[in-house]
């Protein structure tokens, strides 16, 4: 077998660009091959690729409309096929759009729950039967030496630990798959560890100036909140922590301690 066949490979969703190319990067920095997940950002994808192809790591974009369950099952088989395997998926990719009590209405639930919640769970899904399957096409090495096993991040917010009622069917969505954290990890084990990473206010956005950024991130118990490295880094530990499943790592400066009764971009 090929040095390049037994580099492990891991698909990260909407790494396109932000917080998904940070943890790309930091992955392919580790030597990971990266599957760079994009729905219509593939110019922005096809950069983070690059970046990749710059650290001495192979990389390839796909694109995939979360919203639409046979992209989402086609995903990991196209992966496979590109690279001949994969070992881990971190779910980053989330739709953030803004209702609450008064805007609620089934439309806009269904699609964060099919893009935050569906979609990881499809995707764990895959990774797990396509371990299976390597394995016995493999066969399982020695006893000594430990068997064939993946991983899946999920990430989360630490808005889950501290709920105010903005972006409440993207609040729900994200509970649901952190609920789905604890059953994955149960379902999927021995063979897939399921680890959650909830960011706290990482980076800013058009909701947000930056100087009222800077003033919300340092509203923590460590006097900031999480960055992009951090995040990153976080994930990084989740792959390679086998001791790790059905836990969340909060990895916020501790926001998730204080009270906010309106979410952070609302603010």
């Amino acid at each position: 077998m090929s040095s390049l066949a037994r580099t492990r490979t891991v698909l990260v969703t909407g790494a396109a660009r932000r917080l998904g190319r940070d943890m790309a990067l930091a992955l392919a920095r580790a030597g990971w091959q990266v599957a760079v997940h994009y729905r219509g950002s593939q110019q922005d994808a096809l950069e983070t690729v690059a970046a990749c192809a710059e650290l001495s790591v192979n990389s390839a974009a796909f694109d995939a409309d979360f919203l639409d369950e046979d992209a989402v099952r086609a995903l990991v088989p196209r992966v496979v096929q590109h690279f001949g395997r994969l070992d881990a998926v971190v779910n980053n990719a989330s739709l953030f759009e803004h209702d609450d009590v008064q805007s609620f209405g089934y439309a806009a639930l269904e699609a964060h729950l099919r893009s935050n919640t569906g979609a990881p769970i499809l995707l764990a899904q895959a990774l797990h039967a396509h371990l299976g399957e390597r394995a016995a096409a493999e066969g399982e090495p020695a006893e000594q030496v430990e068997p064939i096993q993946g991983a899946v991040v999920n990430v989360l917010d630490q808005k889950l630990w501290n709920q105010n009622p903005d972006f409440l069917s993207y609040t729900l969505s994200k509970a649901a798959l952190e609920a789905a954290n604890t059953m994955l990890a149960l379902a999927l084990a021995p063979r897939v560890r399921v680890v959650g990473v909830a960011p706290g206010l990482t980076l800013t956005s058009h909701l947000l100036s930056q100087e009222r950024f800077e003033q919300l991130h340092a509203m923590s118990p460590l006097g900031r909140s999480s960055s992009a490295e951090d995040i990153a880094a976080a994930v990084c530990f989740a792959l390679e922590n086998r001791a790790m499943t059905g836990t969340t790592l909060l990895v916020d400066g501790g926001q998730h301690l204080q009270r906010f009764e309106r979410d952070f971009s609302m603010m």
